[in-house]
């Protein structure tokens, strides 16, 4: 239980990081800028928001099955993952700290497209939002897809886990959108600090979770490569 429970934390945190890193924050601005044409009622801001948040974690637990079921359900897979995912995991954790870090530098550019699908949706109302948020959930950058796919999707493999981890990773990366909903109903001066503030804090957590991941990578890779007892 206990092993299930920090799973469950881990994909917490690491969908609440993918949320405020750069590229992710910058969809998460434009599914705000699209919930605050509600602004005038509440509960559709609310509302909108939660759908938003909906969507990330349908596409993400999608993904989740598409992948890690695939893959369990190969027996030669499964047996070897059974017997080499610890292996596997420690360079794994040292790549995505070295990212998250910027040590390591890959470039994707944008397809700019954003703006566009804000604008077709809009008439929708206010279930555009959970469209937005399957979308958005897919536009993977550099930082996002070393989060979902060097470490939820892994860690998902190594708990059995297809659906509530995923689920999980997609509820913390639509939370902050949540947040500033809220943030909108109730006043939308707010927003604009708010989002100065997480900006701010973004880059340190990003670094110290990179840290923290090239550390335990570092473990794994002295105690199940190396055989080193501590």
């Amino acid at each position: 239980m206990s092993g299930l429970w920090i799973g469950t934390f881990t994909a917490l945190w690491l969908g609440i990081l993918t949320s405020i890193s750069p590229c992710p924050l910058a969809t998460n601005i434009a599914a705000i800028s699209f919930i605050s044409r509600c602004v005038n009622n509440t509960r559709l801001v609310l509302l909108a928001g939660l759908i938003y948040t909906a969507g990330r974690m349908l596409a993400y637990i999608a993904l989740g099955i598409l992948i890690v079921a695939s893959v369990l359900s190969i027996p030669r897979a499964s047996h070897f993952l059974e017997q080499y995912m610890n292996k596997v995991l420690g360079p794994i954790l040292i790549v995505v700290g070295m990212i998250l870090l910027d040590l390591i530098r890959i470039n994707i550019t944008g397809s700019g497209a954003h703006d566009n699908l804000q604008r077709r949706v809009g008439s929708w109302g206010v279930w555009g939002a959970g469209f937005l948020g399957v979308v958005f959930a897919l536009t993977f950058c550099p930082v996002s897809m070393a989060l979902f796919f060097g470490s939820l999707i892994p860690l998902s493999i190594k708990s059995n886990s297809t659906v509530i981890l995923p689920a999980v990773y997609g509820i913390g990366t639509g939370l902050p959108v949540i947040v500033f909903a809220i943030l909108i109903a109730l006043g939308a001066q707010w927003v604009g600090k708010a989002f100065d503030k997480v900006t701010q804090v973004e880059k340190w957590i990003r670094r110290l979770t990179g840290v923290v991941f090239i550390g335990i990578g570092v473990y794994f890779c002295l105690a199940y490569i190396f055989k080193i007892r501590f």
